[in-house]
């Protein structure tokens, strides 16, 4: 009788990745990157152990969204006191911080524990191509 493989941390080889995202639409490259962060992409994928790989984001400041998204997508945060609600639109956003925006999109399709913060830490955002973490055995991603 065969029995279900279960990766463990041991034996899990991470690669590290490097994304470009000049031009790129914001929501396909986010579910591209939350993809290899969990380790979906990997035929030895388990559930519960972090078998992603590392990804590096450059050139974040380039994005691109459809639609009236620029106008119309809305990130809210409330600080905790009365009238304390702040919005911000994507394209004041992109002008404030262009990291963030990736940051947040990617974030949010992770899981919400502390499996998920542990795969998101293995990415890295850079809103230019001026990057020290680049290696040479870094594998380019086309999204």
């Amino acid at each position: 009788m065969k029995t279900t493989f279960m990766a463990k941390e041991k034996d899990i080889k991470r690669e590290c990745y490097i994304v470009d995202a000049k031009d790129k639409i914001l929501g396909r490259l986010a579910t591209k990157i939350a993809t290899i962060l969990r380790g979906k992409h990997k035929p030895e994928f388990t559930p519960h152990v972090d078998v992603g790989d590392r990804v590096i984001v450059i050139n974040a400041a380039n994005i691109r969204v459809t639609g009236n998204k620029l106008k119309d997508k809305i990130y809210t945060r409330y600080s905790g006191y009365p009238s304390g609600l702040r919005k911000l639109s994507l394209e004041g956003m992109l002008a404030k911080n262009p990291t963030q925006v990736i940051r947040l999109a990617v974030k949010r399709m992770l899981p919400i524990n502390p499996l998920g913060r542990r795969m998101f830490k293995k990415l890295k955002i850079f809103k230019d191509d001026k990057s020290h973490h680049v290696t040479k055995n870094s594998i380019k991603l086309e999204v």
